[in-house]
């Protein structure tokens, strides 16, 4: 096998995304530590191997989508996640659901969230168990390898009795509400600064913050402008998925009978769903094309996220729930081609 010296194809828009992206990297290491930055190189590293190997032996380029998605996935994981399971994970992402296609843009499958879904499913001990509280305050992470390494837990915590061996394994806000009924802040979902004491059964527990790129939504909030702003991203695929979103949690609350839902700004706050809305479901290569498709593709997407996070044994279900979007999406564009194709015929004549 013989490699050729690496060439990039350039592509102005993943640039954007990347630097979209780089705030809620540096987020992700004030909340985590510098841990994170390993996590990410190692992802970028396995990732542009895998893609540079391919686009070599079908003499190509190495796409600037590469790196997009290597963050993407890094970014998704628990900031404990073991280095081998990361680089497992974005070797599956690149491999099996892109370059077996064909390469960028012939993949029906968004990448990252395939590398997430596969570690989540194979891998559940690691990447269940790896939620940590973020830190606060000035410095923050930025003094901090990891909140693992910490020589000890933050006074709110250790008032409780708490120690790090007890928030390692601590439970998110998705998972807390399910599971203990505990429901976080809004400004702390909001800001990011999610880590408290909390009491469950007579206990104390930690509560963790998430995985490293979902914590604040008021960046998210600020990436999800940007893109538009700089037309980017579609705004009607953020759109719908937050109306999907807004309207089945509309449904559970108001059949309460059916599952405890919390409020629909939590909902829309906790968990990946933001991070998800901006960076992923608007994914222009596994996304719809027409216009009434993507309003469809949004909605179904935000709609099953709701579904999935109160109603299946995942928390989070937003990764799922965008690869059954990933499936409907070729569908979805030829059934409103031939709902159109009569119309227009009609109107002809």
């Amino acid at each position: 096998m013989t490699l050729q010296r690496p060439q990039f194809l350039k592509q102005k828009n993943m640039v954007r995304v990347l630097y979209a992206l780089a705030p809620v990297a540096l987020a992700g290491i004030y909340f985590f530590g510098w841990r994170v930055v390993a996590i990410l190189a190692v992802s970028a590293v396995f990732g542009f191997l895998v893609e540079w190997i391919m686009a070599s032996q079908r003499k190509g380029k190495v796409s600037m989508a590469c790196f997009v998605t290597t963050t993407l996935y890094a970014l998704s994981l628990p900031p404990t996640t073991p280095f081998w399971i990361v680089a497992v994970g974005i070797i599956v992402a690149l491999l099996f659901a892109k370059e077996v296609f064909g390469g960028f843009g012939k993949n029906v499958f968004n990448p990252a969230v395939v590398g997430r879904a596969f570690v989540y499913v194979c891998f559940p001990a690691e990447m269940t168990g790896g939620f940590v509280p973020a830190f606060r305050g000035f410095p923050g992470g930025f003094a901090q390898w990891s909140f693992a390494s910490a020589s000890s837990v933050p006074d709110y915590l250790s008032q409780a009795g708490l120690k790090i061996t007890d928030a390692i394994t601590a439970a998110t806000p998705m998972w807390s509400f399910r599971d203990f009924g505990f429901t976080t802040k809004l400004k702390d979902l909001f800001t990011g600064s999610i880590g408290e004491a909390m009491q469950v059964g007579g206990r104390s527990m930690a509560l963790a913050a998430g995985s490293i790129g979902e914590v604040s939504a008021l960046i998210l909030i600020l990436c999800g402008i940007y893109f538009i702003a700089t037309k980017t991203a579609n705004w009607k695929l953020m759109l719908s998925a937050i109306l999907g979103a807004v309207v089945m949690e509309g449904f559970f609350l108001l059949f309460p009978g059916v599952t405890p839902v919390p409020s629909i700004p939590f909902s829309l706050f906790s968990g990946a769903f933001l991070y998800a809305t901006v960076f992923m479901v608007t994914d222009p290569v596994s996304a719809p094309k027409q216009s009434l498709s993507q309003w469809i593709y949004g909605a179904f997407i935000g709609a099953m996220i709701i579904f999935l996070r109160y109603k299946s044994v995942f928390a989070g279900g937003v990764g799922f729930a965008i690869l059954l979007g990933n499936i409907l999406s070729p569908s979805l564009d030829l059934w409103i081609k031939r709902i159109k194709e009569p119309a227009k015929e009609g109107a002809k004549a």
